[in-house]
């Protein structure tokens, strides 16, 4: 637990100097609560002797005025810092995820990650700023309150005291098992905002297969064990409060009774028992302050503990770290290198590719082809960044990735993925995307290359067409991330099937533009379908994390086994293909 609260005073550490002036603030306003009962007591005492009632009025008024201002002050304080917080940890977990390396991002769902942004950090605020000070300041009213009870007569102060002790005993046992339950229903909330996420991301799918209430029951599944939880938690506390009202009330009773016997044996003077029972009845407040406090405290400490898990997340070094001087491309020699590389996606892990070697020309069309499972993506993963080798060496322009920067790497390589080739925004955004400083005239251009400008031109907003839009197809988001990736002209092109969604016109139209970049720089294209590469100037066939065989199309057609039943697998008759490729 300790280690709990340390985590979640990470968070409000750099606020310190707040905290203190907002735990000042809190002091002076319950010190204020405090001393109305007695000014209450002087009221009534004024009264009986007949003096005038000018001055304790008159210092009522400035303790409600002074007060609200003080209260004002304190809400509008700690109310910002908890905004801070929260932006800062929202920041904070942005920045982890966009810099995390690739691998440790993907071992967590999407939704996941966004609910620990969300709804995490909205626990955290709380609990970071004004439950810390909440408790500080509740716990002294508490003490304070018992104080200025036994000023006024030590008997009915034994009586609030065993009272108090028996709440305080209550909320210590109920409390652990508030503070699990709210931990297990965040939990089951993160559960199923991943559930969710991924749902809505393949809605036509589980339209088309008529799963929508199997979809639903899953996610509802998340959110009843979440508000079970959250029943759990709010039983225990309302066990708490009726236990702790109860027995306010009783020692209320007790007071009046005890009090009464006193007054009319002539020990307590009748003012001094209505100010007891003032403080009585302001008990509530300090004790609400208390556990209200302790309960968000509890909340944001699991909120904190889920936020911090993240920072475990390998991280790539920043730019600053690995900047150095980009040597200038010689023009001669392969452009990129693998010599003998494995590597694996976790420590302990089966290595993804094995023992690599491959060289990449300065220029030409490259295919990558093979089975699910052969280690295409890893490739494209190492040439990215995106994974470390384990072992071997990758080179680019013959010097050691190790002598580039992250960026400088990847400023030299584009990269179009199969998956998910376009980010939200407009068409314009997507384009803009690595290439903010476009002109209109080249935006125009690439748009014509991959036969998108006719379609463009046909929007309702042209290029300020959001891509959420039913307006655009599939296939055309593919060719807009072609044409983002075509407008850099990087000196490597690497796309992972970048015909899968296009008509058998258009994916023509694309090959045109890989043949014409292949003349200017070098083109790597990872194919399941073999009919996008046919006519590549060299076929690398991998199977089983290893580089298996590589060559162009006929000579692998009569030399490897495997490529010739990937092209049968594909219906693409030997005759034909090699008639294509001409």
């Amino acid at each position: 637990m300790a280690d709990s609260f340390r985590i979640l005073w990470s968070f409000a550490r750099p606020h310190t100097r707040t905290l203190l002036s907002g735990l000042v603030l809190a002091l002076l306003g319950s010190a204020l609560g405090l001393a109305t009962p007695m000014v209450t007591k002087w009221v009534l005492d004024t009264l009986g002797t007949g003096s005038s009632l000018a001055g304790p009025i008159t210092a009522l008024l400035v303790l409600m005025v002074v007060g609200a201002a003080i209260g004002r002050w304190q809400w509008t304080m700690l109310g910002s810092l908890g905004e801070r917080v929260v932006l800062e940890a929202r920041d904070s977990m942005v920045r982890r995820f966009l810099r995390a390396k690739v691998p440790a991002l993907t071992r967590h769902s999407p939704g996941e990650l966004v609910t620990r942004v969300t709804s995490d950090t909205v626990l955290l605020r709380e609990a970071a700023t004004s439950s810390v000070i909440g408790l500080i300041n509740g716990a002294v009213m508490l003490v304070g309150t018992l104080v200025l009870m036994g000023v006024l007569d030590l008997a009915l102060l034994g009586v609030t005291a065993a009272a108090v002790l028996a709440v305080v005993l209550l909320f210590a046992l109920l409390m652990p098992a508030i503070a699990k339950a709210q931990a297990r229903a965040q939990e089951h909330v993160g559960r199923m905002g991943g559930v969710l996420e991924g749902t809505l991301r393949a809605i036509r799918t589980v339209k088309a297969v008529r799963a929508e209430e199997r979809q639903g029951d899953r996610i509802l599944a998340e959110a009843r064990a979440s508000a079970e939880q959250g029943v759990r938690a709010v039983r225990a506390e309302a066990t708490a409060w009726t236990v702790a009202w109860s027995g306010l009330q009783l020692a209320i009773i007790l007071i009046l009774a005890v009090g009464a016997w006193r007054v009319g044996a002539g020990s307590l003077e009748v003012s001094s028992l209505i100010a007891f029972l003032l403080y009585a009845f302001g008990l509530m407040e300090p004790i609400t302050e208390l556990s209200q406090n302790l309960t968000a405290l509890q909340s944001g400490v699991a909120a904190a503990t889920r936020i911090r898990e993240l920072d475990a997340m390998e991280a790539e070094p920043p730019v600053s770290a690995t900047r150095r001087d980009l040597p200038p491309a010689t023009g001669r020699g392969p452009v990129l290198e693998l010599r003998a590389v494995t590597a694996a996606y976790a420590p302990g892990a089966g290595p993804a590719v094995r023992d690599v070697d491959l060289v990449i020309p300065r220029h030409g069309h490259l295919a990558v082809v093979g089975p699910s499972g052969a280690g295409k993506t890893t490739l494209f993963s190492l040439l990215l960044g995106f994974l470390e080798p384990g072992d071997g060496t990758l080179l680019l322009d013959g010097r050691p990735y190790q002598e580039y920067g992250r960026d400088q790497i990847r400023a030299r390589l584009a990269y179009v993925e199969q998956e998910t080739p376009i980010v939200p925004g407009t068409v314009r955004d997507n384009l803009l995307f690595a290439h903010p400083d476009a002109t209109e005239e080249e935006l125009h251009r690439v748009l014509a290359e991959v036969r998108l400008a006719d379609k463009v031109a046909t929007l309702d907003d042209g290029l300020d067409t959001p891509l959420s839009s039913t307006q655009v197809s599939g296939g055309e988001r593919q060719r807009i991330a072609l044409a983002r990736a075509l407008l850099r002209t990087p000196d490597v092109l690497l796309l992972d099937e970048a015909t899968a969604q296009l008509d058998g016109i258009t994916e023509a139209a694309v090959q045109d533009c890989v043949r014409s970049r292949a003349r200017s720089g070098a083109v790597i294209t990872i194919a399941h379908r073999l009919s996008t590469v046919i006519d590549a100037d060299s076929i690398v066939v991998m199977d089983g994390g290893r580089v298996r065989a590589q060559g162009r199309h006929e000579e692998l057609l009569a030399a490897d086994e495997l490529y010739r039943e990937l092209v049968a697998a594909l219906r693409i008759a030997a005759t034909g293909a090699t008639a294509a490729a001409r």
